[in-house]
């Protein structure tokens, strides 16, 4: 009976963790083939193809925007409401759902975000790229989740359930960032338009209605109302995720229309969503002879010492603090050492990082800086947490 209930409460994460981590590495070779593509012969080809105008609709009913954008924008509101469902149901039935289970990740989470955002304000004050004090605050799950599977085979579950929890209260602390503090003008109009959708997604919830067209109509209703109010259009995705029926036990799970969404989705977000997004956004042009220069600018070393010292500082620290405390007690079989190592590969902030990169500078050399030194410090986060599992493992067998 035990090992049943255990499984229960495992397996969703199991699954989950290794979707994540065969998606980390699929995504790790698509940013390399667009660093490869924008350093090459094709570089004007894939520019040219990026920045390519789409339009959708007609006339005064329709959406024009770059390829780049329809991804950042379109296809990203799909990753977002991954990212939403996942949220609510480790919130129902999962990591998330009692204060007990949730303090030690949160808590970790909170101080894996707020040490480096610290960090890039401390090196970039007084400037105008202190707006990207969002960008090192961000783990990318896919990443830390591919590497812990490369190199932490033998890892107890234990560190793989902190790490997805940390990382999901990680996305949810960026959704508010981004809502908060990365949004244009606002059109009033347009956002209370679709705030009545999305209580309309909750009545509809409610009265549990599993119309999936339904829900799937007022979804695109509702990112077109985000598009246009200046309010991030991916928030949008957050919203439909956390407003599905999701049922109120396991059972009912496996029947609701949130079990449905993610089932179908969960893949496409992991496998073709996000590869594209490392593909369109990944493109950077390394000049060697000015390459150390940038580096030393104060965005690069405020989101490479952001991501790759701040993580490790805020995630280890608020984690033993609470610990040392007995407020909270290190989940099965995991000791310091795991611990720390899953607080170094917190600092691979790949996805996210890029995406609130794209919101933070509009210059493109900036931008450029921010992408380089985001990828810089997420290869030494996966090179250093590698190292750190590699020798704790080396150590249990001796």
């Amino acid at each position: 009976m035990k090992n049943k209930i255990q499984n229960k409460i495992l397996n969703p994460f199991l699954q989950f963790f290794n979707n994540e981590s065969s998606s980390g590495i699929v995504l790790l070779l698509c940013a390399i083939i667009a660093i490869i593509i924008a350093n090459s012969n094709f570089s004007s080809v894939y520019n040219d193809m990026i920045h390519t105008y789409i339009t959708i609709g007609y006339k005064d009913f329709s959406l024009s925007m770059s390829v780049l954008h329809w991804i950042n924008d379109g296809l990203m509101a799909i990753f977002f409401l991954v990212v939403g469902m996942e949220i609510k149901r480790e919130i129902v039935f999962g990591e998330l759902k009692s204060f007990r289970k949730t303090i030690l990740p949160v808590s970790a989470a909170i101080g894996g975000m707020i040490v480096p955002a610290i960090i890039y304000v401390l090196f970039n004050f007084n400037q105008p790229t202190i707006i990207g004090w969002g960008i090192p605050m961000a783990t990318d799950i896919a990443f830390a989740l591919g590497i812990l599977s490369l190199v932490g085979k033998k890892a107890p579950k234990g560190i793989i359930i902190f790490l997805t929890a940390l990382a999901i209260v990680d996305d949810l602390g960026a959704i508010i960032v981004i809502a908060i503090f990365y949004t244009s003008g606002i059109s009033w109009i347009a956002l209370i338009l679709g705030l009545i959708i999305f209580v309309v997604i909750m009545l509809a919830n409610k009265f549990n209605v599993k119309n999936t067209w339904l829900y799937i109509l007022l979804g695109i209703i509702l990112w077109i109302c985000f598009l246009k109010s200046g309010v991030h259009a991916t928030i949008a995705g957050v919203l439909l995720g956390m407003g599905l029926p999701i049922g109120k036990n396991m059972e009912e799970f496996r029947t609701s229309t949130l079990y449905k969404f993610e089932h179908v989705l969960t893949p496409l977000s992991s496998f073709i969503i996000m590869p594209i997004f490392a593909l369109a956004n990944s493109g950077i042009t390394i000049d060697i002879n000015s390459l150390s220069t940038a580096i030393i600018s104060p965005v690069s070393l405020g989101i490479i010492f952001g991501l790759f010292i701040g993580k490790q500082i805020g995630i280890f620290g608020a984690s033993y603090i609470l610990v040392k405390l007995k407020f909270a007690k290190l989940p099965s079989k995991v000791t310091k050492r795991h611990l720390y190592g899953a607080s170094v590969l917190g600092g691979i902030g790949f996805t996210m990082s890029l995406f609130v990169s794209s919101l933070s500078f509009t210059e493109e050399n900036v931008l450029s800086m921010a992408k380089i030194s985001i990828i810089i410090a997420s290869i030494l986060s996966a090179a250093f947490g590698a190292v750190i599992f590699k020798i704790i493992k080396f150590k249990s067998e001796k």
